[in-house]
Protein backbone atom coordinates (compact mmCIF):
# COMPACT_ATOMS: atom_id res chain seq x y z
CA UNK A 1 0.00 0.00 0.00
CA UNK A 2 1.29 3.45 -0.89
CA UNK A 3 1.70 5.97 1.94
CA UNK A 4 -0.97 8.68 2.05
CA UNK A 5 -0.17 11.87 0.21
CA UNK A 6 1.12 14.32 2.83
CA UNK A 7 -0.33 17.22 0.81
CA UNK A 8 -3.83 15.81 1.32
CA UNK A 9 -3.35 15.59 5.08
CA UNK A 10 -2.20 19.16 5.57
CA UNK A 11 -4.64 22.04 5.93
CA UNK A 12 -4.33 24.66 3.19
CA UNK A 13 -2.60 27.12 5.52
CA UNK A 14 -5.27 29.81 5.25
CA UNK A 15 -8.94 30.51 5.81
CA UNK A 16 -11.46 32.30 3.59
CA UNK A 17 -13.94 34.68 5.14
CA UNK A 18 -16.43 37.33 4.06
CA UNK A 19 -15.30 40.94 4.00
CA UNK A 20 -15.63 43.22 7.01
CA UNK A 21 -15.39 47.00 7.42
CA UNK A 22 -11.90 48.16 6.45
CA UNK A 23 -11.18 45.24 4.13
CA UNK A 24 -11.94 47.09 0.90
CA UNK A 25 -9.53 49.86 1.90
CA UNK A 26 -6.87 47.23 2.56
CA UNK A 27 -7.58 45.60 -0.81
CA UNK A 28 -7.07 48.95 -2.53
CA UNK A 29 -3.83 49.52 -0.62
CA UNK A 30 -2.39 46.09 -1.42
CA UNK A 31 -3.34 46.24 -5.10
CA UNK A 32 -1.77 49.69 -5.43
CA UNK A 33 1.39 48.66 -3.60
CA UNK A 34 1.94 45.29 -5.28
CA UNK A 35 1.11 46.39 -8.81
CA UNK A 36 3.46 49.35 -8.43
CA UNK A 37 6.25 47.10 -7.12
CA UNK A 38 5.75 44.33 -9.67
CA UNK A 39 4.65 46.26 -12.78
CA UNK A 40 5.15 49.98 -12.13
CA UNK A 41 1.46 50.75 -12.75
CA UNK A 42 1.28 53.56 -10.21
CA UNK A 43 -1.69 55.63 -9.17
CA UNK A 44 -3.77 54.87 -12.27
CA UNK A 45 -4.10 51.28 -11.05
CA UNK A 46 -4.88 52.52 -7.56
CA UNK A 47 -7.61 54.78 -8.97
CA UNK A 48 -9.21 51.89 -10.87
CA UNK A 49 -9.17 49.60 -7.83
CA UNK A 50 -10.61 52.43 -5.71
CA UNK A 51 -13.49 52.81 -8.17
CA UNK A 52 -14.16 49.06 -8.14
CA UNK A 53 -14.04 49.02 -4.33
CA UNK A 54 -16.42 51.98 -4.07
CA UNK A 55 -18.82 50.38 -6.56
CA UNK A 56 -18.78 47.17 -4.52
CA UNK A 57 -19.52 48.98 -1.25
CA UNK A 58 -22.11 51.34 -2.75
CA UNK A 59 -24.08 48.55 -4.45
CA UNK A 60 -23.38 45.59 -2.17
CA UNK A 61 -26.21 43.06 -2.10
CA UNK A 62 -25.43 39.89 -0.14
CA UNK A 63 -27.74 37.87 -2.39
CA UNK A 64 -25.70 38.63 -5.55
CA UNK A 65 -22.30 39.99 -4.47
CA UNK A 66 -19.41 38.65 -2.42
CA UNK A 67 -15.91 39.51 -1.33
CA UNK A 68 -13.67 36.83 0.14
CA UNK A 69 -10.59 37.55 2.19
CA UNK A 70 -7.92 34.88 2.60
CA UNK A 71 -5.95 35.11 5.80
CA UNK A 72 -3.69 33.19 8.14
CA UNK A 73 -3.39 34.23 11.80
CA UNK A 74 -5.20 37.50 10.96
CA UNK A 75 -2.64 38.25 8.20
CA UNK A 76 -4.11 39.25 4.82
CA UNK A 77 -3.05 36.75 2.14
CA UNK A 78 -5.37 37.58 -0.72
CA UNK A 79 -8.83 38.44 -1.93
CA UNK A 80 -11.39 38.22 -4.69
CA UNK A 81 -14.71 39.94 -5.42
CA UNK A 82 -17.74 38.78 -7.38
CA UNK A 83 -20.40 41.36 -8.25
CA UNK A 84 -23.51 41.46 -10.37
CA UNK A 85 -22.79 42.90 -13.82
CA UNK A 86 -25.28 45.75 -14.05
CA UNK A 87 -24.83 45.92 -17.84
CA UNK A 88 -25.70 42.29 -18.61
CA UNK A 89 -28.53 40.00 -17.62
CA UNK A 90 -27.74 37.08 -15.29
CA UNK A 91 -24.01 37.81 -15.44
CA UNK A 92 -21.44 38.35 -12.69
CA UNK A 93 -18.05 40.06 -12.80
CA UNK A 94 -14.98 38.62 -11.12
CA UNK A 95 -12.85 41.47 -9.76
CA UNK A 96 -9.77 42.19 -7.68
CA UNK A 97 -8.09 38.78 -7.47
CA UNK A 98 -4.90 39.22 -5.49
CA UNK A 99 -2.55 36.77 -3.81
CA UNK A 100 0.23 38.14 -1.64
CA UNK A 101 3.74 37.09 -2.70
CA UNK A 102 4.19 35.26 0.63
CA UNK A 103 1.10 33.11 -0.12
CA UNK A 104 1.82 32.25 -3.73
CA UNK A 105 2.09 28.52 -4.32
CA UNK A 106 -0.47 27.57 -1.66
CA UNK A 107 -3.27 27.07 -4.20
CA UNK A 108 -4.95 30.18 -2.88
CA UNK A 109 -5.63 31.80 -6.27
CA UNK A 110 -7.34 28.64 -7.50
CA UNK A 111 -9.38 28.38 -4.27
CA UNK A 112 -10.55 32.00 -4.54
CA UNK A 113 -11.60 31.57 -8.18
CA UNK A 114 -13.39 28.31 -7.36
CA UNK A 115 -15.21 30.07 -4.51
CA UNK A 116 -16.52 32.64 -7.00
CA UNK A 117 -17.65 29.93 -9.42
CA UNK A 118 -19.44 28.02 -6.66
CA UNK A 119 -21.23 31.15 -5.40
CA UNK A 120 -22.17 32.23 -8.93
CA UNK A 121 -23.73 28.81 -9.63
CA UNK A 122 -25.61 28.83 -6.31
CA UNK A 123 -26.87 32.34 -7.05
CA UNK A 124 -28.11 31.32 -10.50
CA UNK A 125 -25.77 33.38 -12.66
CA UNK A 126 -25.39 32.08 -16.22
CA UNK A 127 -21.97 33.61 -16.84
CA UNK A 128 -18.97 35.25 -15.15
CA UNK A 129 -16.89 37.88 -16.92
CA UNK A 130 -13.54 39.35 -16.01
CA UNK A 131 -10.99 41.82 -17.36
CA UNK A 132 -7.29 41.16 -16.94
CA UNK A 133 -3.96 41.99 -18.57
CA UNK A 134 -2.00 39.62 -20.79
CA UNK A 135 1.12 40.13 -18.63
CA UNK A 136 -0.64 38.56 -15.62
CA UNK A 137 0.39 35.09 -16.74
CA UNK A 138 -0.27 33.18 -13.51
CA UNK A 139 -3.79 34.56 -13.15
CA UNK A 140 -4.57 33.84 -16.80
CA UNK A 141 -3.50 30.21 -16.31
CA UNK A 142 -5.80 29.89 -13.30
CA UNK A 143 -8.73 31.37 -15.23
CA UNK A 144 -8.14 28.95 -18.11
CA UNK A 145 -7.97 25.97 -15.72
CA UNK A 146 -11.31 27.00 -14.24
CA UNK A 147 -12.83 26.97 -17.73
CA UNK A 148 -12.76 30.66 -18.62
CA UNK A 149 -12.26 31.45 -22.29
CA UNK A 150 -10.61 34.53 -23.76
CA UNK A 151 -13.31 36.36 -25.73
CA UNK A 152 -11.57 39.61 -26.70
CA UNK A 153 -8.40 41.63 -26.26
CA UNK A 154 -7.43 45.22 -26.89
CA UNK A 155 -4.33 47.36 -26.49
CA UNK A 156 -4.61 50.23 -24.02
CA UNK A 157 -2.45 52.61 -22.03
CA UNK A 158 -4.59 52.86 -18.90
CA UNK A 159 -1.70 52.27 -16.48
CA UNK A 160 0.88 54.48 -18.20
CA UNK A 161 2.30 51.89 -20.58
CA UNK A 162 1.00 49.94 -23.53
CA UNK A 163 -0.71 46.77 -22.36
CA UNK A 164 -3.16 44.27 -23.77
CA UNK A 165 -6.37 44.07 -21.77
CA UNK A 166 -8.30 40.84 -22.08
CA UNK A 167 -11.93 39.94 -21.48
CA UNK A 168 -12.57 36.38 -20.35
CA UNK A 169 -15.87 34.57 -19.75
CA UNK A 170 -17.00 31.43 -18.00
CA UNK A 171 -20.36 30.00 -19.01
CA UNK A 172 -21.90 28.28 -16.00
Amino acid sequence: MDPPNSQELQPPGYTLRAHRPGDIGWIIHRHATLYEQEYGWGTKMEALVSQIGAEFLDNYDASTDRCWIAERNNEFLGCIVLIRDRDAVNTAKLRLLLVEPSARGLGLGRALIEQCTRFARETGYAKIRLWTQNVLVSARKLYAKEGYRLVSSEEHGAFGEQLVGECWELVL
